[in-house]
Order: structure tokens, then C-alpha cells, then sequence
């Protein structure tokens, strides 16, 4: 045994109270206690990702989904977008945020005309082509996301010093992820199962893709604070996950059988089906919410970095970034929400009201500049780009022969993204001219009002005249 302690006057020392720091017994459960709630809370984390990934396969594989192949889909549609996650916060870190604005603005305005004008000479091109080689869809989808795979791996090495390599593989990856849309798009319809509508299923798609995005950003934040480079190595792996799973897609989605082209043109159907025109009218509608978002997309991004005065907006100009992205996010989450609800309830006009809404907001927005506004602007146009979207999809199951609706959803997916494009290079050409925010939303406001005038006009001539 040993010898008790004692104090300064020679007297011994109680014993330490079991428990207490001292205890020796207590001392040595401290290292077992230690363990044991890093073992739990690891046991949790594993508990909660298992918990995760079987309410995520019952989502992907309900409604038949699973035995159609369209759960395949989805869950490849979750790792597209997680990668397109990871490299517009990759790019976001090095292109946008790295200089002040002044400096930085002819570089960017410089990378986003390159990489956006080769792909509007490109997209006119991707639906006639997909119409073409039908049988190799599954190849065209793994490509687009083989080809983003690479670029993000070259991206990577050549980030440091932002060279022409750079901006080339930047150039990759944007013209692949709009191609990929266009690709999957036309696949979609090859996968339905007959207890989905093409509403559901796009719904779906949209909901697993904004799942994915949720997840998937902070961890491409977290590899970006240790550098650029990591984030899209990251990237590089969701791609390369995404290549196989497009490989493994279920052989029907090349199969051509029974499949027409469709004509877009209002002149004959000689080269395909005739569109009808209540499709037609509805893809215009989107065109004009596509032309929205994406000069808001590029526009904004540059006009948030340093928020005007007008705004109000006395805070971190980031979390003011955050704050109009989160509700365009959300807008995006409602009207996917809200298109089920309404099911294909007049979808043509839907689509006409949605334009209407989004163009009277963007007015409102630009006459009243605040960060309020802001936010308001971001949630509508997620919300109409959603909802007219959907309202598309509902009137081509109805109104499209089945023998041409995949090449109508390739050929409607390229003008959509065409029309982005064209919004996006709009925002760069009125940043670089040093428009203000206001004029700039104005100017884009009176565009669309224009468009909605041209929507509205060609829907009153086309309506059969009344009976009298």
C-alpha cells in the first residue's frame, strides 16, 4: 500500500471522493470515456449516412423507377451536379474573388465571352446531331461528363497560375455541362415508367439535383479553403463516378425504335413531325425566363462582389451573394413543389403567367433597388424558370406524339440553354460598358417585356377565331 499524502504540516490527506479529477480511478476511465464518445459520435455519423442513402434509394426507386432505369438516371444526375457544384465554387474562389474589381473585371468579362460564345455556335447543333446518332446517347451523356472529369483534372494543375490552359478547360467544362442537359434531356423519355408523368419525373430529376447540390457544396467549400486545386479534384472524382454510371444506363436508352425528328419551324414538316403550337409557344415563353436567369446569373454575380449604396446593403458582400443565391435556390425548390401540386392544370398558361411574373419583378426590382429586391428577384426567377419548365414538359407529354418526343426534348433543351447563354453574354456585355445596376435591369427588363409582347401577340393570332 502506499503512503497517504500529506499536507504542509505533516498531517495526511483525506483520500480524494470517488470521481473526482484526482481519483485514481477516475483518472484512468478519462482515455475510456474519451473513446468511447468518439466511437458513438462516429457510430452516429455512420448511422446517419446509412439512414441517408436508403431515404435517397427509396426516393430514386419509388414509382417504378427502379425497374425503368430512371433511378439510374438520377442518381448519375446527383453526382453531374455536385460536380458542377464543386467547379463554380472552384472558379468562384479563383476568378471572381481574387482581385478587386476593377482589376479583375476585363479578365472575367474576357473568360465567360470565351467560354460561353464557343457554345452558342455550338448548341444549334447538339439536336439535330443527337437526332442523328440516337443509338449512342449513353455514350454522349458519359462523354459530357468524361470531358468535365478531364478539364477539372487539368483545371487543378493549371489554377495557380490561371494560364491559357486555364481557360481553355474552363471552356470544357461549360460547354459539356450544357451539353449534358441537352443529352439527358432526350434520354429522360426512353426511362419513364408508366406510374411517372414526364412532370413527375423532371420534377424528380430537379429535386435529386438540388439534394445533391445541398450536400455536396460545403464539402467542395471545406476542400477550397485548402485550395482551388482541391475542390476540383474533387470534382474530378464525382465525374468520373458519373462517366461509369451514364456507361451502365440501361440499353433502351439507345434504342431508336419507333422514333421520328420533329420540326420546330412553323414553315412545313417536311424535314419531321410539326411542333404544335402550343409547344411552341410554351418553349418561347422559356426562352425568354432562360434569357433571365442567365444575365442574372452573371450580372449579378459581378454587381454583388461590391453591392452598391442603392442597395442598403451594409454587411459582408458575401453573405449578401449567399443570401440572393439561397433564394434563388429556394424559388427553384417551390416551383418543383408546386408543379406537382398542379399537375398539367392549363399548363399553357402557366407558362404565359410565370413570363408575365418574372418580367413585371425584374421592372419592379430595377425601379426599386434594394437587397431586398434583390432577393425577391433571385426567388422569382428560380420560381419561374421551374414552373415554366415544368409547365414545358406537361405540354409535350400531352400535345407531342410519342415517336417524337425525344428529339423534342433535345431540341427544346438546346434552345433553353442557348437562350442562358445568351442572357449570360447580355450581363457581361452591360457590366463591361459600366451600365449601373439599375440601367442594366432595365435594359434587360425592356428585352424581355419585348419578347413578352412578341409571346403574347404570336398566341393571339394563332388562337382560332371565335364562332359567331
Amino acid at each position: 500500500m502506499g503512503v497517504p499524502p500529506d499536507d504542509d504540516t505533516g498531517h495526511a490527506l483525506p483520500p480524494p471522493p470517488p470521481g473526482s479529477p484526482t481519483d485514481p480511478q477516475t483518472a484512468d476511465d478519462e482515455p475510456h470515456s474519451a473513446i468511447k464518445a468518439v466511437r458513438q459520435a462516429g457510430q452516429a455519423v455512420v448511422g446517419g449516412g446509412r439512414w441517408a442513402v436508403v431515404r435517397a434509394r427509396q426516393f430514386t426507386h419509388s414509382s417504378g423507377a427502379g425497374e425503368s432505369g430512371l433511378s439510374r438516371l438520377l442518381e448519375l444526375h446527383a453526382f453531374n451536379t455536385a460536380g458542377d457544384a464543386a467547379v463554380a465554387i472552384s472558379l468562384a474562389g479563383t476568378v471572381f474573388f481574387t482581385a478587386p474589381t476593377g482589376e479583375a473585371t476585363g479578365q472575367v468579362a474576357l473568360f465567360l465571352v470565351l467560354t460561353m460564345l464557343p457554345f452558342a455556335v455550338v448548341a444549334p447543333l447538339i439536336g439535330p446531331f443527337l437526332d442523328r446518332f440516337q443509338r449512342g446517347r449513353r455514350w454522349a451523356i458519359g462523354t459530357t461528363l468524361a470531358v468535365r472529369a478531364f478539364c477539372c483534372w487539368v483545371l487543378a494543375g493549371a489554377v495557380a497560375d490561371q494560364s491559357a490552359l486555364f481557360f481553355v478547360a474552363a471552356l470544357g467544362c461549360l460547354v459539356s455541362s450544357k451539353a449534358y442537359g441537352i443529352t439527358r434531356a432526350s434520354a429522360v423519355p426512353r426511362l419513364l415508367p408508366d406510374q411517372l408523368t414526364l412532370v413527375k419525373a423532371n420534377s424528380r430529376i430537379s429535386l435529386t439535383g438540388t439534394g445533391a447540390v445541398a450536400i455536396s457544396a460545403p464539402i467542395a467549400l471545406g476542400a477550397a479553403t485548402i485550395g482551388a486545386e482541391w475542390s476540383l479534384r474533387y470534382a474530378f472524382v464525382l465525374f468520373v463516378v458519373g462517366t461509369v454510371l451514364a456507361i451502365l444506363l440501361p440499353a433502351k436508352v439507345d434504342s431508336s425504335e419507333g422514333e421520328e425528328k420533329i420540326d420546330l419551324t412553323s414553315a412545313n414538316g417536311t424535314q419531321g413531325v410539326l411542333a404544335p403550337r402550343g409547344v411552341v409557344n410554351a418553349l418561347r415563353c422559356n426562352a425568354g425566363l432562360r434569357l433571365v436567369t442567365g444575365f442574372l446569373t452573371i450580372f449579378m454575380a459581378f454587381v454583388l462582389r461590391e453591392p452598391p449604396e442603392a442597395m442598403g446593403w451594409g454587411g459582408n458582400a458575401t453573405i449578401l451573394m449567399g443570401l440572393v443565391i439561397g433564394a434563388a435556390g429556394a424559388g427553384n425548390t417551390v416551383g418543383v413543389l408546386l408543379g406537382n401540386m398542379l399537375k398539367s392544370r392549363a399548363p399553357e398558361a402557366i407558362v404565359v403567367v410565370v413570363l408575365i411574373l418574372d418580367t413585371t419583378v425584374l421592372v419592379t426590382a430595377s425601379l426599386l433597388l434594394s437587397w431586398v429586391t434583390a432577393m425577391v428577384l433571385g426567388l422569382s426567377a428560380g420560381l419561374c424558370q421551374s414552373l415554366g419548365k415544368l409547365s414545358l414538359d406537361a405540354l409535350i407529354q400531352r400535345d407531342v406524339p410519342e415517336r417524337v418526343r425525344t428529339s423534342m426534348f433535345a431540341r427544346s433543351e438546346t434552345l433553353i440553354q442557348l437562350s442562358w447563354v445568351i442572357g449570360g453574354l447580355i450581363g457581361i456585355g452591360l457590366f463591361t460598358i459600366e451600365a449601373s445596376v439599375k440601367v442594366g435591369l432595365l435594359a434587360v427588363a425592356a428585352l424581355v417585356l419585348a419578347w413578352l409582347a412578341f409571346v403574347i401577340t404570336a398566341l393571339r393570332n394563332a388562337a382560332p377565331p371565335p364562332h359567331g
